[in-house]
């Protein structure tokens, strides 16, 4: 624990561009959850590179997810922003906990089957020890929870069975990590295929509402947004593009679905279609102006990420010490 509050850890890799439903489901969140938890925000740029990356490409999106985290309402001062490359402790810690990693747990893990079939011409090592990066991450902080969606669940349990099997070995040196269970952001989904999450990587452009469109695109995209034939506007899993244009509108408008439901009566579907869109134009709009604001302000950004990395690596290298001294690593020499 730091200052007395327990500690969580999360982050997101500086791949694609976020969308609304990584917003409202979990960036969102993450601001209300800095006044319970002492919070470590970390931009997952290692975790990128299992994946070809262009550089120039890389660099520009991991800053400006860097800006996004601290425009969407995360004080640098109160939670720690920072890269993940900058903090020389996640490849270190990685590397002794890959030693204590069995083979059978890494090839049981669900995402590396996905990822090597969307990615059959570089099934590198990294895609498959990525898991063990991600306890590192976890562990290096002494994370009291993670805020994790389903997907990733089999990823914290490896990490608690690598802590777990470590401070058999060596005593206690790792918090056993938890899921955040707290207030559930929307689940937002495809406007293309509702019955698949809204995703950054979303093939079809029409399928997600990204954090920087323009209102026109945004307007649009909702307008295109799948339907039925039922011509009725009701909140039932039948209806899966309807449940979700309902969801996307309680969100951006704080209204129960009930209350929804009550407004869109007897109106059709192209009448929801445009409120979803202008409801969600009026969350994103303030963002993207602190974004473009923040932007502006190099020096300040700089400065976080200067100001960040050094706290980060303070916390990483307490952990670190201390686990290398434990599995038998001479002691450094100042």
């Amino acid at each position: 624990m730091i200052n007395d509050k327990k500690v969580l850890f999360s982050g997101m890799q500086a791949t694609g561009n976020l969308t609304l439903g990584n917003y409202l489901g979990a960036l969102k969140n993450w601001v209300t959850l800095s006044d319970e938890y002492e919070c470590f925000y970390s931009v997952v740029d290692m975790h990128s590179i299992t994946v070809r990356q262009d550089p120039a490409t890389l660099r520009k999106r991991a800053r400006a997810l860097l800006t996004l985290y601290i425009a969407a309402g995360l004080d640098p001062k109160k939670n720690c922003i920072y890269y993940q490359s900058h903090v020389s402790g996640h490849a270190e810690l990685a590397w002794i906990l890959n030693c204590f990693t069995y083979m059978g747990e890494l090839s049981r893990m669900t995402q590396f089957k996905d990822k090597s079939a969307k990615h059959a011409d570089n099934i590198n090592a990294g895609l498959f020890t990525y898991p063990v990066l991600m306890a590192a991450d976890i562990l290096l902080y002494q994370a009291d929870v993670v805020p994790v969606g389903i997907d990733q669940m089999q990823h914290l349990e490896l990490t608690r069975d690598i802590a777990t099997r470590f401070n058999n070995i060596y005593g206690d040196v790792f918090t056993i990590p938890e899921a955040y269970i707290g207030k559930v952001g929307a689940k937002i989904m495809s406007l293309q295929e509702p019955s698949k999450k809204m995703s950054k990587s979303d093939e079809n452009p029409n399928g997600s509402i990204y954090l920087m469109d323009d209102p026109d695109t945004i307007m649009r995209k909702c307008k295109r947004a799948v339907t039925d034939s039922e011509a009725c506007i009701a909140y039932r899993e039948e209806q899966p593009g309807l449940k979700n244009l309902l969801d996307i509108y309680c969100a951006c408008t704080g209204r129960t679905t009930e209350e929804a439901l009550r407004e869109f009566e007897g109106k059709g579907y192209g009448d929801l279609k445009m409120a979803v869109g202008e409801a969600v134009v009026s969350v994103l709009k303030p963002l993207q102006d602190e974004v473009a604001r923040l932007e502006k302000d190099k020096a300040y950004i700089d400065s976080i990420i200067k100001e960040n990395a050094e706290k980060a690596s303070y916390f990483a290298n307490k952990t670190l010490r201390k686990v290398q001294r434990k599995v038998g690593f001479p002691d450094r020499i100042r």
